[in-house]
C-alpha cells in the first residue's frame, strides 16, 4: 500500500477495526476512511455500492463482523449467519465492482472443524463437521474467504483473508453473556475483587486449551499481509501457544487482584477441546507475534478500568 492510498476499515468501532486503524495511522497511513452503523448498514446492498461509488477505496480492510461468545451464538444463530453473510458479501461484492486494488477479509478459526488435527493447518478447513454452537457464524466467515478466493480464480482480483485466533485487547466487548471468555473474566473476577466475594464460578471445567492473541499485533499482521502476501489460501493468526482455560482463569484472577475461590460449573459446556492454530505460515512470510499473555491481560484490563462504556454495557 502507498503511503498515501486511499484505505477503508470496515468495522473502525470494533476491537480488531480500531486497532487496525491504530495501526495504519503508526505507520503513516493518512486517507482512511470510516462509517459507522449508522452512516452505512452494511446490511444493506444498495447503501454498501452508493458508498464503493462515491469513495472508490483502493485498499479494504473487512473487520465488521457480528460477534460473540458460545451464549450469544448458539442463542442467536439465525442473527450470526444471516448478518455477516450479508455485510461480508455486500462488502467484497462492492469492493470487486469498484475496482479495488486489494480486499482483506478477517475470518475466525471457528471456521475450522471441531476435532481438527492440532495444531490446525490452514489446509484442514471443511475436512469435517464445525462446532455446533457457532456454526452459524463459522458458516458465514468460511462463505466470505471463499468468495474471495472465487473472485481471486474468476477474475484475477488479490483478496486475501486472515484467521486470527482468540483476540482480546483494546475496545473488546466486556459484556456479562455475550463476551467472550477473557474480556468475560476479567469482568466476573473485578466485579468479585469489588464485592468482596468468596468465590467465583466458572464455567465447565477448565480443561479446554485456547490460544490468546493481543488485537494490536493482530493489527500490525493485518497491514503486514496487505503489503506482503498474496494467495487464495488463508494466513492464520496467532501466537502458537496455549494455555488451559483454568490457567488463563487464574493468570487472569492474578492479574486484577482477585485473591477469592475459583469454583467450576461441570453442568455448563466447555466448547472445542482444543483450538491451537498452525501459525508456521505467518512465520515463514517474517512476521510473529510482540505481546505474551500476561502483559496483554494487564493491558487490557487497564482498558477496561478506563472505558466506562465498554465496562458497563
Amino acid at each position: 500500500m502507498e503511503k498515501n492510498a486511499k484505505i477503508y476499515v470496515a468495522g473502525h468501532r470494533g476491537m480488531v477495526g480500531s486497532a487496525i486503524v491504530r495501526e495504519l495511522k503508526r505507520q503513516g497511513y493518512a486517507d482512511i476512511i470510516t462509517r459507522t452503523h449508522r452512516e452505512l448498514d452494511l446490511c444493506r446492498q444498495a447503501e454498501v455500492e452508493a458508498f464503493f461509488a462515491e469513495e472508490k477505496p483502493e485498499y479494504v480492510f473487512l473487520a465488521a463482523a457480528k460477534v460473540g461468545g458460545i451464549v450469544a451464538n448458539s442463542e442467536a444463530l439465525a442473527d450470526f449467519m444471516y448478518e455477516n453473510m450479508m455485510l461480508e458479501m455486500n462488502v467484497i461484492h462492492a469492493a470487486w465492482q469498484h475496482g479495488c486494488k486489494k480486499l482483506e477479509f478477517l475470518g475466525s478459526s471457528c471456521i475450522y472443524p471441531r476435532l481438527a488435527p492440532q495444531p490446525m493447518k490452514e489446509s484442514c478447513l471443511l475436512t469435517s463437521e464445525l462446532e455446533k454452537t457457532n456454526e452459524a457464524y463459522a458458516l458465514a466467515k468460511i462463505s466470505g474467504l471463499k468468495y474471495c478466493e472465487f473472485l481471486n480464480k474468476q477474475y484475477g482480483t488479490d483478496y486475501i483473508s486472515v484467521m486470527p485466533t482468540n483476540l482480546y485487547g483494546p475496545n473488546d466487548n466486556y459484556h456479562p453473556t455475550h463476551s467472550h471468555v477473557l474480556p468475560a473474566l476479567i469482568r466476573r473476577f473485578h466485579e468479585a475483587k469489588e464485592s468482596r466475594a468468596a468465590s467465583v464460578t466458572c464455567w465447565g471445567d477448565g480443561s479446554p486449551l485456547r490460544e490468546f492473541l493481543y488485537v494490536d499485533d493482530l493489527a500490525n499482521l493485518c497491514v503486514f499481509l496487505m503489503n506482503n502476501y498474496s494467495g487464495n489460501e488463508t494466513v492464520n493468526a496467532g501466537t502458537g501457544k496455549e494455555l488451559s482455560i483454568r490457567e488463563l482463569t487464574e493468570l487472569v484472577a492474578k492479574v486484577v487482584g482477585y485473591e477469592g475461590e475459583i469454583l467450576w460449573d461441570t453442568s455448563r459446556p466447555n466448547g472445542t477441546p482444543r483450538k491451537l492454530l498452525d501459525v508456521s505460515k505467518a512465520a515463514q512470510l517474517g512476521w510473529t507475534y510482540r505481546t505474551e499473555l500476561e502483559d496483554g491481560i494487564r493491558l487490557a484490563y487497564e482498558d477496561f478500568l478506563h472505558n466506562p462504556v465498554r465496562a458497563e454495557r
